[in-house]
């Protein structure tokens, strides 16, 4: 334990005596360990943020979409999610609720008007269970309801956004709005969801959905999405199985014939975008680990010049008793102090680094440092300190007192 405290005494001392040339030695530990963090930082943020939207849906919800083919749609074939289908899956599929078919209309362009204010937004023509199957609820009035279906009311649930871009009162429930060049009455403003991407989630207008099919121009053949909560989550495989068998038979699909729409889970998102979250994280974390590497020949160099200019140093220790052992030993250490006072440093810069860069990108979500990567970074910084700096303790573990006293 003495000869370990001596060594690290020594080599902490030798750091001091040459403060500037320790600092450059590190230089690229520091750049490379703050390099890592912040990409992972940036990384892990946006991808908890997505995954945090992704389980607000909760993990018993399912949706149904239409899905064509590149080289169909580069052809103008497009395939299509109708009522049919919406009433197939309705009725012949058991242990489901709010059930809920969504239209993403193109009613005026999405264009809306308000005493000579002009906005383009999202239109989605829904049903009541549109609230729950999608975790969307009014902050101010009220949401859409059955009433309003059957009677195709002038009703509209407007998002935060829209709000902010027609100039709304504060409280617009009430007002109305034109759009495709019918009015309608705001009922509601939905819960804000923020930005996404640099996108807002809050940019649309929900209106009821048999007042979308009325104004729009082909209803027959709309293309419209189904989504649906399973009552027993532990059944949710079996239940996209039924809707998948159910779909194929109402469309006609022969066996080994790819399915011409898509069963998605919030779980399944999740999932998948955690896979590719890893998998860039992992990339980018190998192309900025490099810079690591080329410190490391930087600590060696550094090494092996501190060797040379303590020959003598080293001849007296060996001369007085020292072992090879303490010799590698306290030369080692100090590559490794250095190393990881540049991982020390560079976690406290890429921690900042991470958190600025994401507070200057409009609606990025906050950077998150995982308690992993502060780990990794460190492991990461010690290891390169010890084989780098192996090689030039062993050298100077491996001198000859007799020729260390004589150099000059």
């Amino acid at each position: 334990m003495y000869m370990l405290v001596e060594s690290i005494r020594s080599a902490l001392a030798s750091i001091r005596a040459h403060k500037l040339r320790s600092f450059l030695t590190t230089l690229g530990i520091i750049i490379g360990v703050a390099s890592v963090i912040a990409v992972v930082s940036l990384v892990q943020g946006l991808s908890y943020s997505i995954t945090s939207k992704f389980e607000g849906l909760g993990g018993n919800s399912l949706t149904v979409r239409s899905d064509t083919p590149i080289e169909a749609a580069l052809q103008g074939k497009l395939n299509r999610l109708t009522l049919r289908d919406f009433e197939q899956v309705t009725r012949h599929v058991e242990g489901i609720d709010d059930v809920t078919p969504i239209l993403f209309s193109t009613t005026g362009g999405g264009t809306l008007h308000y005493r000579g204010r002009t906005t383009v937004t999202r239109v989605m023509a829904t049903r009541a269970s549109f609230q729950d199957s999608q975790q969307v609820y009014p902050e101010l009035g009220r949401f859409l309801t059955d009433s309003d279906d059957r009677s195709r009311r002038r009703s509209v649930v407007v998002g935060t956004k829209v709000r902010k871009d027609l100039e709304l009162p504060a409280n617009p429930v009430g007002e109305f709005i034109e759009l495709g060049g019918e009015w309608f009455k705001v009922i509601g403003v939905a819960e804000e969801r923020g930005d996404l991407f640099g996108f807002s989630q809050d940019d649309y207008v929900l209106i009821p959905f048999s007042t979308g099919l009325a104004m729009s121009a082909d209803p027959v053949h709309q293309d419209i999405q189904v989504s649906f909560k399973v009552r027993d989550i532990t059944q949710i495989d079996a239940v996209r199985d039924r809707v998948t068998a159910l779909l194929r038979d109402v469309h006609g699909l022969k066996p080994g014939e790819r399915n011409d729409f898509k069963v998605d889970t919030a779980s399944q998102l999740t999932e998948t975008f955690s896979s590719l979250i890893r998998m860039v994280t992992l990339v980018l974390s190998c192309i900025v680990g490099v810079s690591l590497l080329v410190a490391g020949i930087g600590i060696m160099n550094i090494m092996l010049v501190s060797v040379t200019e303590r020959t003598r140093e080293i001849g007296i220790s060996k001369a007085l008793g020292a072992k090879r052992h303490h010799i590698l030993l306290q030369f080692l250490i100090e590559a490794v102090v250095l190393s990881l006072l540049g991982g020390l440093v560079g976690v406290g810069l890429g921690f900042g680094i991470g958190f600025g860069v994401a507070k200057m990108i409009p609606g990025f979500p906050d950077a998150v440092v995982p308690w992993w990567a502060v780990v990794l970074a460190f492991g990461f910084s010690t290891l390169v300190g010890v084989v780098f700096g192996l090689m030039p303790a062993a050298k100077a573990s491996r001198l000859d007192p007799i020729q260390a006293l004589r150099y000059e």
